[in-house]
């Protein structure tokens, strides 16, 4: 098996973003790592009580990007809110175009009574537009038992409560091809200095460290946002991300700086920088996972699993392996997630029922012991999920606690955040070329930041 410094597969740069929320490869990641929980585990911790509710012949509506074994799951627990409360529930799969297909209904003045939002940002978009219900009290309430305190604060606006998130991706981890670390003797390593030294070793054995998406400008915000969450802090990520502090800030420079500590060594990349920028996502987990292997390494979400599964014969718990994001300095259980929030378009008992109902342990416990996704419940531990991967991933969101934040990019005007050839993505392929221009960088970045915000 060889995984020595070559030119990268690459295919070219694609013009749409490998979303966070909706993988392709989603329903890969649920078969493989088998989210089995058992229902009857879940059962102790707990305070939320089942829904009691009598809803008899109330019917609710929900919309959301949600198709095949996601919406099949999600329907079976949206059947056991029905029998316990009588009500019916109906839920449609808008995909990708879930903001048009809302817009439009909101236009014709025709809103779900809830919907399923995949980006933070969209939350605010509609609570600005003064379309989203807040969140009741006995909904906060049942929020407030099974989820760590960030969740609320992600699903608010100004303060005022409006999502419950029901599922999530953890962004902060490194993938790694576990039979080239044994080959070479490496450990996965808990620091970023332990990191760096780690990829500078294999480097020296003649294997490539990391396999660097560099065409899809959202992988690189991602390394962004967990090296700036590690070494600025929850309070200080907050802020930038609501740019009340500006992209010159000094804890910026220090962000790009440690990015520099990789990105600015092009033995520490598959194929350099050059390499890096013409190698798109999928691509970039082929290269550590394929039969003949071309790098040890790759940064990326959960969600990971899919395209190795998809795409290789590597099995996700064997070869397929993870370690946590490496803290710097007092970075500690930081995470960096993605995730889907319910939010409620219409007013009225049934529908803060269904919302209370979805942030309890009971409504996640019956998801999980179905498959396909990561439960924000803190009530749901490692040891509850049948496979060992998905429990490192589970633990370290739940371990984060009031550490967790939402995607940085995620959060800005989709010109700032989200745009191929323009804002962060950009800034940031730019940077990959160049690490050594930090100053600019950050005045980039600062001036786009500007132009978006307005």
């Amino acid at each position: 098996m060889s995984a020595r410094s070559s030119a990268p597969h690459t295919t070219p740069h694609t013009a749409s973003r490998f979303t966070a929320h909706r993988p392709r490869f989603l329903a890969a990641t649920a078969a493989v790592l088998g989210l089995a929980l058992a229902a009857t585990a879940c059962g102790g911790d707990g305070t939320t009580a089942a829904s009691g509710a009598d809803l008899d012949g109330q019917t609710l509506e929900i919309v959301g990007p949600w198709a095949g074994d996601e919406q099949e799951a999600f329907e079976q627990v949206l059947a056991l809110f029905e029998d316990q409360t009588g009500a019916t529930v109906s839920y449609s799969g808008a995909g990708d175009d879930l903001q048009t297909v809302l817009q439009t209904r909101i236009q014709g003045g025709d809103e779900p009574d809830v919907a399923l939002i995949p980006q933070a940002g969209l939350i605010q978009h509609f609570a600005d537009e003064g379309v989203l219900v807040p969140l009741s009290d006995e909904v906060v309430q049942a929020m407030d038992e099974n989820m760590a305190g960030a969740w609320a604060e992600i699903g608010s606006v100004d303060d005022t409560p409006y999502g419950v998130y029901l599922k999530v991706a953890n962004k902060s981890l490194v993938w790694y091809n576990d039979e080239l670390f044994a080959e070479t003797g490496a450990v996965p390593p808990e620091s970023w200095e332990e990191f760096v030294e780690l990829s500078e070793n294999l480097a020296d054995v003649g294997v490539s460290p990391l396999s660097v998406a560099g065409a899809d400008g959202w992988v690189l915000t991602d390394w962004f946002e967990n090296v700036y969450l590690q070494t600025a802090g929850p309070q200080m990520y907050d802020q930038l991300a609501a740019h009340e502090i500006p992209w010159t800030d000094p804890s910026v420079e220090v962000a790009l700086e440690t990015l520099a500590d990789v990105w600015g060594e092009e033995q520490l990349m598959l194929g350099g920088s050059g390499g890096s920028l013409q190698t798109d996502f999928p691509t970039s987990v082929v290269n550590v996972y394929s039969d003949d292997p071309d790098a040890a390494m790759v940064v990326g979400a959960d969600f990971i699993g899919g395209v190795v599964t998809a795409s290789t014969n590597a099995a996700v718990g064997d070869t397929a392996q993870i370690f946590p994001f490496p803290t710097i300095g007092g970075g500690g259980d930081s995470v960096v997630v993605a995730g889907d929030a319910a939010v409620a378009m219409s007013e009225g008992e049934a529908t803060m029922e269904l919302l209370r109902f979805l942030a309890t342990e009971e409504a996640a416990a019956e998801w999980a012991a179905i498959g396909g996704f990561i439960s924000p419940n803190k009530h749901l531990t490692a040891d509850d999920y049948a496979d060992p991967v998905l429990g490192q991933v589970a633990e370290q969101v739940i371990l984060a606690g009031d550490s967790v934040r939402f995607d940085l990019s995620d959060l800005q005007p989709a010109a700032f955040g989200a745009t191929v050839g323009d804002g962060m993505w950009q800034t940031l392929q730019d940077f990959l070329a160049d690490p050594s221009d930090v100053t600019g960088t950050m005045e980039r970045l600062e001036a786009e930041a500007e132009r978006a915000h307005g």
